[in-house]
């Protein structure tokens, strides 16, 4: 059974930093891309990054590029993203994602999820 488990995610204030988890298991981890997701309430689920099998191909959306990082360390079934500089409007409920072989940017590519953990960013 494909489990993705996020963590890392809480409150922090504007221009801080944070990092996300997703711990996978039942799935051959590196035979799979990976990325993020996130959800804010009243709003459509939007791609945030995503990070190829082998962790050299990433793509980000605009409104994450520069302050936030994706990668992976497929020993250990784990990606991470790394944020920045963070802003009120990046709060939202973090998704992560996995697919088969290639590269996603899409909710309809995806092929596995996570349950999701909440970032807070508010003075």
């Amino acid at each position: 059974q494909v489990q993705l488990v996020e963590s890392g995610g809480g409150l922090v204030q504007p221009g801080g930093s944070l990092r996300l988890s997703c711990a996978a298991s039942g799935v051959t981890f590196s035979s799979f891309s990976m990325g993020w997701f996130r959800q804010a309430p009243g709003k459509e689920r939007e791609f945030i990054a995503v990070v190829g099998w082998s962790g050299i191909s990433t793509l980000y959306a605009d409104s994450v590029k520069g302050r936030f990082t994706i990668s992976r360390d497929n020993a250990a079934n784990t990606m991470y993203l790394q944020m920045n500089s963070l802003k009120p409007e990046d709060t939202a409920v973090y998704y992560c994602a996995a697919r088969r072989s290639e590269v996603f940017f899409s909710v309809a590519q995806v092929n596995y999820w996570g349950q999701g953990t909440q970032v807070t960013v508010s003075s």
